[in-house]
């Protein structure tokens, strides 16, 4: 149990948790004072979901690369494993909302943008490092809600965070990019920072 401990203090886990945690608190809260509707909106859904996800981008990476590359302990399920939890910080306080007054939902929308959004998050640690991570799901969600395409095949794929919750196109993406993100993250781990000058 120390290990774990000393594992989420390094990763920064108990400030993702709090800043998830309240995110979801705030969006909430602002939907149930200042909203008629009981069903929080689209739009209102995929950014609260952006932004949790942007709050476990800190914890895909620890402050020593050369750890991250040692062979003494076996990375790839603790990296794997990692992932999946913080899909659940994520997935737990807003599936919760579906048994309250205010809810975040299509739950599937909800899971979907979550997996979809966390595994571009985590190609992005591989590939170019847990602090820049956050930059490709943001810029590619802020798109897809503001340049809406027509209803084609490709449009669900290139929109696949605002599409319903019914589009097959929009599921196979987010798998994709869930499963992915995984993989790569789970084998590479975080992208080494540059060496300061």
């Amino acid at each position: 149990m120390r290990w774990l401990r000393l594992y989420a203090r390094s990763r920064r886990v108990p400030a993702a948790l709090a800043a998830t945690g309240g995110c979801a608190a705030v969006m909430w809260s602002l939907w149930t004072v200042f909203s008629n509707s009981r069903d929080v909106g689209v739009p209102m859904v995929i950014l609260t979901v952006l932004l949790m996800v942007a709050a476990v981008t800190a914890t895909l990476g620890g402050p020593d690369d050369a750890l991250e590359r040692t062979a003494a302990l076996p990375w790839p399920r603790r990296r794997a494993a990692h992932l999946l939890a913080a899909s659940a910080v994520v997935l737990v306080p807003l599936l919760a909302t579906l048994l309250t007054g205010t809810r975040f939902g299509p739950a599937e929308v909800v899971i979907r943008d979550a997996a979809g959004l966390l595994g571009l998050t985590a190609l992005g640690a591989a590939t170019i490092g847990a602090a820049r991570s956050w930059f490709l799901p943001l810029g590619w969600t802020l798109a897809a809600i503001v340049f809406p395409l027509p209803e084609r095949v490709y449009g669900q794929i290139l929109t696949w965070q605002s599409q319903a919750p019914g589009s097959e196109a929009a599921a196979v993406t987010a798998v994709l990019l869930a499963l992915g993100g995984l993989v790569a993250y789970a084998a590479a781990g975080p992208a080494r920072r540059a060496a300061a000058l």
